[in-house]
């Protein structure tokens, strides 16, 4: 194979960092050496991470060279006045923040561009420029959000002329919550001629999803798709034991454009039109959850709800894989046909039947498509949920409710990584 090529791999989401940001790369880290590329990883030696998963510290192979610097976050200063509420709110903008919340979003919006983590861009690069000189780097990849990641890596490209490669995690101007930032007119620009600055400089840009890569084709010299992926065995030597209940299961932050008004709606129905749903439903819900998604269970008050804050990664598997149905709420959000949240692949190693609330003509409808995992009903279409949610039930009531799945062994982990291999060795040899 030769010697292996060296790349530098900036990100802010390391281990022991949990959360959905830490997957992508963490995997792609543990399963590069097999394809002839020897990874040193660039992180914050003191990052304020919204969730810990220490387990996930296990999974860094040993030897990967790890170099950090510390990171001074604002979002510390939060925390100040928002003790209780800042896990709480990790991951999502809060709907009814105060004056004080206000505020400081105001700040955060317009005086922290591209994110929070500006401060820590300037540092790097001088931390970094000397470090190169003993790594003998063949490529450095950038991996955003935050997309100050980017914007250290823009600024070694030009002062040093290494290959790049900037992997798109999620959007940047079209992320979900832009629209809910109080930008002026003058940051929206700023924000936008960053990310072209990116998109122009990269040598190759990476994305998850097909309306991303649209979006942006345009602007760069060269872009693929890799999508995020699952990591454990797909034959699994231990079949789950299935819930007795007839639960609907969602993992990860619930935020309210996530909040699938339309399910609660067909559920509160089918419990008034057909014997014996109202006692067989169970929802389990994984991960934070916003006020207003409290508030709208209130009318499911009567039904069997359990509520987890947070579970290790490893436990999160057991949840998928014994539910009778995976939940999957899409942000109800301008850029919907382009979000691919990460657990969709988890769901599909799960081998559980999916029930997706979203846009049907987006990136996930394609994959649920595919790999025939499942459905997916628009944000409004109530009689859509009801139909779906009868033909579950009524395969579950005959104890034939299994996933029938297929083609999935594509976003195995190993398999994504062989294909970042590849363009990365593109970017190097050219």
């Amino acid at each position: 194979m030769g010697k292996p090529k060296r790349i530098l791999v900036i990100t802010y989401y390391w281990p022991p960092s949990g959360g959905s940001g830490v997957q992508r790369w963490l995997k792609f880290v543990k399963y590069f050496r097999e394809f002839g590329i020897e990874p040193v990883v660039y992180c914050p030696e003191n990052a304020s991470y919204p969730i810990e998963d220490v387990t996930l510290v296990n999974e860094v192979p040993e030897g990967i060279k790890i170099l950090r610097h510390p990171i001074k976050e604002p979002n510390s200063i939060l925390k100040i006045f928002r003790k209780k509420k800042a896990k709480k709110s990790a991951g999502f903008l809060d709907a009814n923040p105060g004056v004080v919340g206000r505020l400081m979003l105001y700040i955060r919006g317009n005086y922290f561009i591209p994110d929070a983590r500006k401060l820590w861009i300037k540092p790097s690069v001088k931390f970094l420029k000397q470090e190169l000189k003993h790594l003998n780097i063949n490529a450095i990849v950038s991996t955003g959000p935050p997309h100050s990641m980017h914007l250290i890596a823009l600024q070694l490209k030009k002062d040093l002329g290494i290959p790049w490669l900037a992997d798109f995690r999620d959007p940047w101007t079209e992320i979900d919550y832009f629209h809910q930032l109080p930008l002026t007119e003058k940051s929206k620009t700023k924000h936008r001629q960053l990310e072209l600055d990116v998109l122009k400089h990269a040598d190759d840009v990476v994305v998850i999803g097909k309306t991303m890569m649209e979006q942006y084709e345009n602007h760069c010299a060269s872009i693929g798709v890799i999508a995020n992926g699952f990591d454990n065995d797909i034959k699994s030597n231990s079949a789950p034991i299935i819930d007795k209940e007839f639960s609907i299961t969602h993992i990860g932050l619930m935020n309210s454009d996530r909040n699938p008004h339309v399910l609660w709606k067909a559920i509160k129905q089918l419990c008034q039109e057909i014997d014996g749903f109202k006692n067989d439903i169970k929802i389990k819900l994984v991960g934070a959850i916003a006020d207003e998604v409290n508030q709208s269970l209130t009318e499911l008050n009567e039904l069997k709800i359990e509520r987890i804050d947070y579970l290790p990664h490893n436990e999160v598997r057991e949840y998928q894989r014994k539910s009778q149905i995976l939940l999957l709420a899409v942000n109800n959000v301008p850029s919907a046909k382009g979000i691919i949240t990460g657990k969709i692949f988890e769901y599909l190693q799960a081998k559980r039947p999916i029930l997706a609330i979203g846009p049907t003509d987006g990136d996930l409808s394609e994959i649920l498509q595919q790999t025939n995992a499942g459905e997916i009903c628009g944000f409004d279409d109530v009689e859509a949920v009801k139909k779906c949610l009868i033909d579950y039930y009524g395969r579950y009531k005959d104890l034939n409710l299994q996933s029938e799945s297929h083609n999935i062994d594509q976003y195995h982990r190993r398999s994504l990584t062989g294909v970042m291999a590849e363009r990365i060795n593109r970017i190097v040899s050219t």
